[in-house]
Parts: C-alpha cells; sequence; structure tokens
C-alpha cells in the first residue's frame, strides 16, 4: 500500500514539473510562433483568450475531480491479496445520479454565460472606438490566391495586397467580400476567424494594442493554392500609418534607372497591363494584384517569396512554376526571355 502510494505520487509530482517546463517553454519561445492564440495583441483578441482560459480552468476541475474519484475507487476498492470474496452488488445510487447531473449542468452554464456574451459582443461592430472616434473601415476581398486592401474612408483611398496597415489603439473594421469562392480570414493574434464568401458582406473588428509585425492566413479551403494565400498585419504608430497611407495612396513613380525603364515599356506592351493596374499609367487590369507599389512590399505571391530581385526576376519567368494553378499565365504558355523578366524585375521593383 505504502510503494503504491509513494509511486503514484512520484509520478504526479513529475507530470506536474514536465507540465510545467512546457509551459515555460512555450512562453518563453512566443515570439517564435507567429500564430498562436494565446499571446493576444488586441481587445478581442483578449476577450477570446479570457474564454479560453476560462474553459481551460473548467475543464482542469472536471479532469481533476473525475480522476480523482477514479483514482480514488481503484485504490480503496482494489481487490487484497487473498480476498476472494464478491462485493457487495449496488443498483444505482440516487444522490450520486443527483450530483453528476447537476454538477456538469453548472459547470456548463458557468461556460456557456461568458460565450454566448463573448460572441455577441464580437458580432456586434462598434460605431466608435474605445477613444470615442470612428473605426477605420477597410474592405476587403478575397480573391484565388491573394488579398485585397482598399481604405475608402482616406485620401486617395489608397491599396494595398497582402500586406495590410493599421494604426495602433484605432478601432478597425473589416468589410470581408470574396470575389470568387468562399474564403476565411485571419489574423490569430489579433482576433477570431471570419468567412468571406461571394454576394454577402461580413464584417470584422479590434483594436490592435501593439505594434509590429502579424501573421494570418485564409482558413477556408479555396482551391490549390489554399495554403498559400497569406497575410501579414502591420500594426504602426499614428505617424508611421499616415506615412504609409499618403504614400500607397500616390500614382507610381516614373522609372529613373535605364533598365527600370526598358522594364516599363516591355511591361506595357506585353499582357500585363490586362490584369495589373498601375496608378498613373495605361495599365488598368483587374484581375491580379494592383502593383503600383509593389517594390514597397516586403512579399511576393501572396507570402510565398521575400521581395528581392532575384525572387521577383524569377515569378516573372515562371509563375506556375512558384505557384501552380494561379492565373497569372502569358499567352500561348510563352514567357518573357530572362532578359526581359530581368528588365521588368527592375522596373517593378522601382515602384516603392
Amino acid at each position: 500500500m505504502g510503494t503504491s502510494r509513494r509511486n503514484l505520487s512520484v509520478a504526479f509530482i513529475a507530470g506536474l514539473a514536465l507540465s510545467a517546463s512546457a509551459c515555460t517553454q512555450f512562453a518563453a519561445n512566443a515570439p517564435s510562433v507567429p500564430q498562436t492564440t494565446v499571446f493576444p495583441v488586441s481587445d478581442v483578441g483578449g476577450l477570446i483568450q479570457g474564454l479560453y482560459e476560462l474553459i481551460f480552468w473548467m475543464a482542469l476541475v472536471v479532469f481533476v475531480g473525475v480522476e480523482g474519484f477514479f483514482v480514488y475507487a481503484i485504490l480503496r476498492f482494489r481487490r487484497r491479496a487473498g480476498d476472494n470474496t464478491i462485493p457487495a452488488q449496488i443498483h444505482g445510487n440516487t444522490r450520486l445520479e443527483i450530483a453528476w447531473t447537476i454538477i456538469p449542468s453548472v459547470v456548463l452554464l458557468i461556460i456557456a454565460v461568458p460565450t454566448i456574451a463573448t460572441i455577441f459582443r464580437q458580432d456586434a461592430v462598434p460605431s466608435a472606438g474605445a477613444s470615442g472616434e470612428p473605426p477605420m473601415k477597410i474592405l476587403v476581398t478575397g480573391r484565388q490566391w491573394f488579398w485585397e486592401f482598399r481604405y475608402p474612408d482616406l485620401r486617395g483611398a489608397p491599396l494595398a495586397v497582402n500586406e495590410v496597415h493599421v494604426p495602433v489603439n484605432r478601432t478597425v473594421v473589416f468589410e470581408l467580400r470574396s470575389a470568387d469562392v468562399v474564403h476565411s480570414f485571419w489574423i490569430p493574434r489579433l482576433g477570431g476567424k471570419m468567412d468571406v464568401i461571394p454576394t454577402r458582406v461580413n464584417h470584422l473588428w479590434f483594436t490592435p494594442l501593439e505594434t509590429g509585425e502579424f501573421f494570418g492566413q485564409c482558413v477556408e479551403f479555396c482551391g490549390i493554392q489554399h495554403a498559400n494565400m497569406r497575410v501579414r498585419l502591420y500594426v504602426d504608430t499614428a505617424a508611421e500609418f499616415q506615412n504609409w497611407a499618403a504614400r500607397q495612396a500616390a500614382d507610381a513613380a516614373s522609372p529613373a534607372s535605364p533598365q527600370a525603364q526598358q522594364g516599363a515599356v516591355i511591361f506595357q506592351r506585353g499582357a500585363c497591363p490586362a490584369c495589373h493596374t498601375i496608378k498613373g499609367t495605361s495599365a488598368g487590369g483587374t484581375i491580379g494584384p494592383d502593383l503600383t507599389h509593389v517594390g514597397s512590399r516586403s512579399t511576393l505571391a501572396a507570402g510565398m517569396l521575400q521581395n528581392t530581385y532575384e525572387n521577383l526576376t524569377h515569378w516573372i519567368a515562371d509563375p506556375q512554376g512558384i505557384k501552380p494553378g494561379s492565373k497569372m499565365r502569358y499567352p500561348n504558355d510563352l514567357p518573357p526571355s530572362p532578359g526581359e523578366a530581368a528588365l521588368m524585375a527592375a522596373y517593378l521593383q522601382s515602384l516603392k
């Protein structure tokens, strides 16, 4: 009996030590888990995390209670050596049956009330932020396979692709639409998921509380490149955001270097303007991403590649090799020559 209890105690203490070590390690490595939900940086993210913690502790109480009774029953009513008697046969216990009906009901009630309150609070789009100013509206369009963001209330209605910027401590409301199939928008550290459905407008809102770069992606299967439909959200200071918005609202810069000038000519005389827009030029296509300031983005192909001259050259020369199924195709499947791709990359890199 004594040995069994000692072994059980040692196992329990070892389990607690391992759990504590894992939690400590996870917390220490939080920056390396960019799409975790347990380190929220917005008010809505905090609501979700608070609800998660409540459910976790309630589940822990249930687990400890059930497992505690289970272990007690094993130790208390185990068969002793030499004891071959048949134990008393018990059929039903009214008190226990009432208890295991009432206790789970209470637990579910404790979980249900804040869950419903959180759902309703998230569903109600605020008319004013925490500071009293109106929320910033951002129109989000999901396409196979990239995200488009437009700021209709700002001067010049800036447009961004795959990389959305918001000011810190300012409530933002995303109006979510789809141009083709069902998508789902999610930036885990900022808030919950929201489906993006053709013919329907859904809303998602939050107030970012920290500056930084945060990662997200589409979380509804939307085709062959679903996993590569990524998004980055940058939370800027108010001054940084205003500077960024002013740059994004401006027309494209004129190419300065000879290589960029030659690349601009090749771009305009080819099929590219049929699919892409570059403000201030004759390119006005809407099938593909807006390229007016593509040189200022940190990534290409919805986060698949870092935005470097070499990667952009490769992407222009062989988009289907990098992202099979994407809508970036050339007439008769004849891509530009390596030299033309390099010149176009020089032009597009100059569009800051």
